[in-house]
């Protein structure tokens, strides 16, 4: 899969500062864990590249200030995503993941993002660039899916550019809806206004 290289933009501010001290560094990153999906699975939904602490944790939006789960669990009427106090060990943090792996699973829902591998500082989208795609066609063909959902505006625009184009190429006509980041960088929508954006996934997953 050839790369494709992305001129840094300012659409999204940095999931969180990175404490690694390397947040003014350009490194080479790999997606490092595969997509949860299932036969059953109805969306997808994409962010564009797990930040340091979704890369640390091996799954989606693991950051602990990323209001993705909080939105899901409002959605769906099912609290199982969000704990009543964060994991503070590892142990309690593979738990943490593998009851939203069967979440999203019992949902319908798919997770994967854009990106395969990138250059990146930190967790800021701005600053990707040499962008390789991840073949959505391996989880989409042999599902159920119908409906790819996006968050974040740098996930929509590498979508379209390197996405899409294949997959319409591959003969798949899905709708794609670009929803908003639930990052905390995107401090000007609360909670409330979070889950109202995302009620179409809602509607995706259950025919509602």
């Amino acid at each position: 899969m050839a790369a494709s290289a992305e001129a840094p933009t300012t659409s999204n501010a940095p999931e969180s500062p990175n404490t690694s001290g390397t947040q003014h560094v350009t490194q080479h990153v790999t997606h490092g864990f595969g997509p949860v999906w299932d036969r059953d699975s109805r969306v997808l939904v994409l962010g564009s590249m797990p930040s340091p602490k979704s890369r640390e944790a091996a799954f989606y939006y693991a950051f602990r200030a990323n209001r993705f789960w909080p939105v899901m669990a409002a959605l769906f009427d099912d609290p199982s995503p969000v704990p009543e106090r964060f994991p503070d060990t590892a142990e309690r943090m593979a738990k943490l993941t593998e009851a939203r792996r069967a979440f999203a699973l019992r949902h319908h829902i798919a997770l994967w993002d854009v990106i395969a591998s990138c250059d990146i500082v930190g967790a800021s989208d701005a600053s990707i660039r040499n962008a390789v795609a991840n073949d959505l066609a391996s989880v989409i063909r042999p599902s159920e899916i119908r409906h790819v959902f996006t968050t974040g505006a740098k996930a929509a625009q590498l979508y379209r550019r390197l996405c899409l184009p294949r997959l319409t190429e591959a003969g798949f006509d899905l709708p794609m809806t670009a929803l908003p980041s639930t990052s905390p960088a995107n401090a000007r929508m609360r909670l409330p206004q979070l889950i109202e954006a995302y009620r179409p996934i809602l509607a995706a997953a259950t025919d509602v």
